[in-house]
């Protein structure tokens, strides 16, 4: 499955001692790209439960809520387009 994600930062992030959680007492870094506290998880990836296998999607935050939306096409800034393929469950 893939996700479209909207980045804002472009460099890495140099984790040390400061990062540790006082109350876990480990960190834990964000690989779904969905973090409020990115580059750090806050259990934002719960909401990819019962993403299909060959599904793109966007998650999006409609009014307070957030919203998993299936993704059919890609539109690039050139005009040109891209169709994905539907998922053999729909």
């Amino acid at each position: 499955m893939g996700r479209l994600i909207e980045h804002e930062a472009t460099g890495p992030r140099k984790l040390d001692e400061s990062d540790i959680d006082p109350e876990k007492g480990d960190i834990a870094v964000c690989q779904c790209g969905l973090s409020d506290e990115y580059p750090f998880c806050d259990g934002s990836h719960r909401q990819t439960d019962g993403e299909e296998e060959d599904t793109t999607y966007r998650y999006v935050d409609d009014e307070g809520m957030d919203q998993r939306r299936v993704v059919e096409r890609v539109v690039f800034a050139d005009g040109s387009e891209e169709t994905l393929e539907p998922s053999a469950s729909e």
